[in-house]
């Protein structure tokens, strides 16, 4: 376990950290593709692995499925980065990067919804359940 009470949780700041500045030059209401496109951007240039998009296979009892779904953001090969830009969040997308979180087996995810005014307001974190 890292620094803090959570797992990850220096990355997880230093994720939250450059989002909080992308929001802040960029404010609320662009598509969701350009916040993903510039916080990509910020956390390549502050040296981070970052994963665009990032398909991911699928197995379902005997078939196998390339591609099944696509992770907005992978960071380091350990946290998703789920963006959303709408006016509010709602439990379907939690339960998508539950889903996420589940099936790919990565420990844990970031929901964050640029389309907020303060964007604290418009994060959310996930752990991986272990059962």
């Amino acid at each position: 376990m890292e620094e803090g009470n959570y797992i990850h949780s220096t990355l997880t700041q230093e994720i939250i950290g450059k989002a909080m500045k992308v929001h802040s030059a960029l404010g609320p209401g662009l598509l969701e593709s350009t916040y993903e496109e510039c916080l990509a951007y910020e956390l390549v240039e502050s040296g981070f692995l970052v994963e665009r998009q990032k398909a991911v296979t699928l197995h379902y009892e005997r078939l196998l499925i390339e591609s099944a779904y696509r992770l907005d953001l992978l960071v380091e090969e350990k946290i998703i980065v789920e963006l959303k830009s709408v006016p509010a969040l709602l439990p379907v997308h939690e339960a998508q990067i539950l889903t996420y979180l589940r099936l790919s087996g990565y420990p844990l995810g970031l929901l964050i919804n640029f389309d907020v005014l303060r964007l604290k307001d418009g994060i959310k974190r996930f752990a991986r359940s272990l059962r």
